[in-house]
Order: C-alpha cells, then structure tokens, then sequence
C-alpha cells in the first residue's frame, strides 16, 4: 500500500487530509526518521518527538508566508522531510548533504538557521514587528522551543518583550523533560510539576465554574468578583502562571503526539491575536522503545543515534572488537574529564561547571565521582560564568567546561566579568576546531582571535592528551587571572598520560624537531598537522624545524625570534582562523621587536566552513599535512615572495 508521505511533496499537501490521515502521515514520519538515521547517524531522539507537532502545524499554515522556528534545530529533522527533502533525508550531516539544523540557503521553508538553543521566540518577535510596521508580507509566526532551551536568559529576555508589547506570537513549549541530558533548575523542575499534573488545569475550571453555581445569591458574588477572583483562582491553581504574569494566554497541558488535540489547540492560539503559548507534552525519543521505555537514560543515550546503530527499527547488535585489535585512543572529552577529576580530588578548591552539556565536555564522570564539586547550570553560558566568577571571589578555582563555540555567548561575562576583574577562573574548551558533522554552528574556530585581544588572560593548546593533562594542571596552578585552555573533539593522539601531571612554564614553548630552512611552529592540533608536513617535506629533501608554541598568549617571544632568526622561512599552523589568530599574535610579536621575517600562515579561512567528516573539511581548507607541505614548497621556490 502507498505511504501517505510519498504523496506529500511540501506543506501544503497536508492541508486537505483529515485528522486521522495527518496522525499516519506523523508515524510515517517517525518511521521514515528511524530507518534513515539509525543507518546514517544523527539528532534522534527530540526528532521522534516533534513528528506530530511538525504535521499539525504544516497541516495549519501555510508556510514560508506564515513562519515556524524551530528553536536548536535538532528536532527539526519531520520540519525537513515535509518541507520537500524527505528524499534527501539520507544525505543530512554528510558532506555537501543536507545541513544538521535548520539552514536559510537550504529552504525557503527554514526561516532561521540557527544551531545555538533559546533564540527562537527572539526571533519570532522581531519577525513579527517587523511584519506590523508593514515590512514584508504579513503571516502567522509560530517558535517552537524545547523546555531546555527555556533555561536560556535570551529566552526569558524575548518572553518579557513579546508579553510587554502584546506581540501576536505564538510559542509552541515543546516539553519532553530534558534537553540532550535531562534538565536542571527551579523552571525545569516547574515544568515537570506541571506535565504531571495535567489535572490542575481542569481542576481550576472546575473551582471557578462551581463556585459562581453556589446557591443563596453566594455564586453570583463570586462572579461579581470578576478579574480579581479568577486571578486569586490561577494564582493558586494554574501551571501557566508564570507565562500568564508576563501577559502571554497559556493553553495546556497538550498532548503532544495527538495530532487532533494539537491542532485544535493551535487553531485557537492562531486566532488569539495576543501572546500565546502551548504548552505541549512529548516524550523523547517516541516511538523507539529503547529511547521511550529507558527513561531519562535511554533518552539521553538516543539524543544522538550512531550510524548503523539501528536495524530494523531496533538497536543493531554490537559488533566485538577481533582479539588482539590495537584499542582505540581515548577521546580528548574523556582525558579532560578524568584529569579534571584527579585534580578536584588533589585540591578541594577545584569546581567543574557545565552549560547542560555534562556527558559533551566529559563532567559526567565529575558528577559520578565527586557530585558535590559539579554544577549544571543549563542551557546559560553567561550564568555559567558568572557563577564561576561568584565561586572564584570566594577563593575557589572553577572550571567552566564549554564548548568554544558556545563560550561566544558568554562574551560579555569573559570580557566584564573575569577578565576585568582578573579572576582565577579557567575555561575548558571542547570542539575547538572544525569539529565535523553538525557544521558550521558547532565549529569551534573563532576562540584564539576572540579571547587574544582581552588582557589578563593566558592563552594554551594541548598538542596531544598527555599535554592536556600538563596544562590543566598548568592551568589550576595559575594565580594571576584567567586561562583558556582549548582542545579538539574526538579521538587523542595516542600517547601515555603522565602519572604526575607538572604546571609548564606560562608562554614556553618547545622545540620538537631540529631541522634547518624552514621553521613551522604549531599552536594545538596545528603541531601534529605540522610534524606530518616536516615529514612529507624531509623526503622531498627540505629539512624543517617543528616547535610547539603551546601557549597562544602570551607568546613564547624568544622561541619565535630564533626560529625567525634561524631559518628562511617560519611558518605558523592553528585550527582557527587567521584574522587576529595565533599565527597574527607570533607576526606581532616580532614585528614589536623590530624583525621582520618570511611568515607563511596556516589556519582556517574566513569564511564559515561546512558541515561533513573533519578529514574531508581539512581537505577543503588546506589542513593537511600534504596541503600544507604544498603550501611549504612553493614558498620555499620562491624566495623573494613575502608569504602570508
């Protein structure tokens, strides 16, 4: 028998079927999801959530006249395959496929691109005013925010302009529980409350309609009341006070996997012409039972789905190493969060803090081991960081663990809050570099130039697991101001973790290669890259020195003038881009020492990079030991051109 999805080329293909067809159209959705990504891999579990909320509200709208925000975007993926590239679905996350969230070049039908959590309803007001100045063509505009994203501050921000304002929005709080882990804090524990006592909203209806029914004239005082009483009966009864405070109608507790209960609900909140939210119950992962019968673990285990992790709808069999198979690296992730353990069990003033990502930055074996010395904040860098300033004036030396790309939101607070204040507060950045398949949302590579140009802080990058082990400790010994230490995603290098970690020399580098023409000092994963290219170049009969600067600020000054003084050409590599990166900070600093040498600078472009496998990014932009040996040799050919 034909699918129904077969038949829906676009939104507007839903728009004549019937309740019934539209909640088979969802599980045809959701079973399409599960056999793509559990071969491909990717965002699965709040995907299996939203099917019947993306049919319900496309079965609604007319979209791209009317807008749907899809906040994050990792439940966005029924959004795309009804929005024309259910065929392409295959292809999302790979090189030159599909994007990982929403993307505007991608569809007209994707209003936002956005991979970072809690903009969505800011978005909705702007879109929204803008369409009442009369800009644009007018329509519906609808967020559909996740109860995680909702622990954001920018969230709460767009929330108190768009109620203050009447701005005629609706949000859709899409509610399963958890984010990627489950969720933490006073609005998240609210939320649950509420989710599992559907029963308190029927309950003030009947409160207020029983009382005004009161015989002896008593019920019709009730009603004379008016505003104030029912005001009195939400404040005690409601579970959307907290949205009705902030003058927003709240319609709830939705079932979220009904598509007749959504739809009737969102064709009110359409019609209100005011602030609205739908407060909609899903589960995570629906539909897959190791997701949906695991509970928060089974949850947070499918946020993401591996590729071939499914077969036939089930977990495929794990396939067993041979014996005697090498085993694998450790990951950076892993090396960082055991090493963070140790330290925190050697000095009692040792705290780790998370941004929601426990498990992302490895600080879930933190909260396993030493619980007392773990804080998740949630989704909320800058309160991350201003709470690791608060710990930081009381003596304590915390360690905000948060990815680069996600730091950026905290800007303000690494400028205003630390920096200023030189408090002894270290960031550890996980994903610094192009980190692959979620894209250029994700990659991590702006950090070097956007925290160099703040003084105070110490700049350092590990070229291999057992230097990150060094410089934490490096790090934690420091007591004079900020450090930011950064790392790449995935797997290390290889080599034996110290026994005893030992603090470095703040801006020392070290000199790992003796060679003669050219010298090529690396920053991070740029030595590796470095090394592979002296190698390549040694059997091309050019002999290179390879340093490892290791600290980005300050900068090893000495190092950098004997290698400028000693070869003919110095060469920088770092996994970020060039403006105002590592490789800018060494040509500055000789600069200010009055050299000028032959600088051949390796990094990223300017440009945002794509999505797709790191190896194939790398080759993209020059990354490579090959490429950067190419790069090497033409220069080395010619010998009056000033390289840059």
């Amino acid at each position: 028998m034909t699918k129904l999805l077969a038949t829906i080329d676009g939104p507007r293909g839903l728009h004549p079927l019937t309740d019934e067809q539209l909640q088979t159209v969802a599980q045809e959705v959701r079973e399409h999801i599960i056999d793509t990504v559990g071969e491909i891999g990717g965002h699965f579990g709040a995907n299996l959530g939203a099917c019947e909320l993306a049919v319900a509200l496309h079965s609604l709208l007319d979209s791209p006249r009317d807008k749907i925000l899809w906040d994050v975007g990792h439940q966005a993926y029924p959004h795309k395959v009804l929005t024309g590239r259910r065929d392409e679905l295959h292809t999302i996350r790979k090189y030159g496929g599909l994007a990982p969230f929403c993307s505007i070049p991608e569809s007209r039908h994707d209003i936002m691109g956005a991979g970072h959590a809690s903009t969505a309803i800011g978005y909705a007001v702007g879109l929204k005013q803008g369409m009442l100045a009369g800009h644009g063509e007018d329509g519906k505009v609808v967020a559909v925010v996740g109860d995680g994203a909702m622990t954001g501050g920018v969230a709460f921000e767009a929330v108190h302009q768009a109620g203050g304002a009447g701005t005629p929005i609706v949000v859709v709080l899409n509610d399963n529980g958890m984010s990627i882990a489950p969720n933490v804090g006073a609005l998240s524990r609210y939320f649950n409350r509420v989710r599992l006592n559907p029963r308190l909203w029927h309950a003030r209806e009947e409160v207020e309609g029983g009382l005004t029914k009161l015989p002896v004239g008593i019920g019709s005082a009730f009603e004379r009341l008016g505003p104030h009483f029912k005001e009195s009966i939400k404040a005690f009864w409601a579970p959307g006070l907290w949205w009705e405070e902030l003058d927003f109608a709240y319609m709830g507790i939705i079932d979220g996997h009904d598509v007749r209960a959504l739809r009737e609900a969102l064709r009110e909140a359409l019609a209100a012409g005011r602030p609205v939210v739908v407060h909609v119950a899903t589960v995570k992962g629906k539909g897959f039972a190791p997701a949906e019968e695991g509970g928060l673990e089974g949850m947070e285990q499918w946020h993401a789905a591996k590729p071939k992790s499914i077969t036939n709808g089930a977990p495929a069999a794990k396939v067993a190493k041979p014996a005697g198979a090498k085993p694998s690296p450790p990951q950076y992730t892993q090396v960082f969060g055991e090493a963070l353990v140790a330290e925190c069990r050697r000095d009692s003033r040792v705290i780790g803090i998370t941004a929601a990502m426990n498990s992302g930055t490895g600080l879930n074996i933190l909260q396993r081991e030493l619980p007392d010395r773990y804080f998740d904040v949630g989704i909320a860098e800058q309160q991350a960081i201003l709470f690791a300033s608060g710990l930081a004036l009381q003596g304590c030396k915390p360690v905000a663990a948060i990815y680069s790309t996600f730091l950026q939101r905290a800007y303000d607070q690494i400028v205003h809050d630390v920096c200023l204040q030189n408090l002894n507060v270290v960031f550890a950045m996980d994903r610094a570099g192009l980190v692959g398949d979620d894209g250029p949302t994700h990659h991590g590579v702006f950090d070097i130039a956007y925290l160099r140009c703040l003084p105070n802080i110490v700049l350092m990058a590990p070229r291999d697991e057992a230097m990150l082990v060094h410089m934490l400790r490096t790090a934690l010994a420091h007591d004079d101001g900020p450090v930011a230490l950064r790392y790449p995603r995935g797997e290390a290098i290889g080599v034996g973790l110290p026994a005893r970690p030992k603090a470095i020399v703040i801006g020392t580098g070290e000199i790992l290669r003796e060679g003669e023409r050219v010298a090529i000092l690396g920053y991070g994963t740029g030595v590796q890259k470095g090394l592979e290219a002296a190698g390549i170049l040694a059997r091309r009969g050019i002999s290179a020195t390879v340093a490892d600067a290791r600290f980005a600020k300050p900068i090893d000054a000495g190092l950098a003038a004997q290698l400028a003084a000693e070869h003919d050409l110095l060469v920088t590599v770092e996994e970020g881009v060039l403006a105002g990166g590592f490789g800018s900070a060494v040509w500055e600093t000789l600069s200010d020492a009055g050299l000028a040498p032959r600088i051949l600078r390796v990094g990223l472009p300017d440009r945002y990079v794509t999505h797709g496998a790191p190896n194939l990014l790398h080759e993209e932009v020059g990354f490579t030991g090959e490429r950067i040996a190419e790069r090497i040799e033409a220069a080395v050919a010619e010998p009056e051109r000033v390289a840059g």
